[in-house]
């Protein structure tokens, strides 16, 4: 339950953009998705600073080996649907 409302509390980002995107893959995708996935999410929200992340959705920099899977699934969320 804790961890539950912590990672509610770090969905909320500095960049709307971001704000939209983790909102709608938490909404949409982090329940089924798997648990390597479900904990890089964690670990993302957690360390990654908000221009990294959207540097990495965007494809303007190589994303980090221990989150490309996850970027791609957020990839998806970053547009309207």
């Amino acid at each position: 339950m804790e961890d539950e409302r912590r990672l509610r509390w770090l969905l909320r980002r500095g960049m709307k953009e971001l704000d939209v995107m983790v909102m709608r893959y938490h909404a949409s995708r982090y329940a089924e998705a798997p648990a390597a996935e479900r904990a890089a999410f964690a670990q993302l929200l957690k360390t990654a600073e908000d221009p990294d992340i959207w540097s990495w959705t965007m494809g303007y920099v190589e994303t980090p080996a221990e989150y490309r899977e996850l970027i791609e699934q957020l990839r998806i969320y970053r547009e309207a649907p």
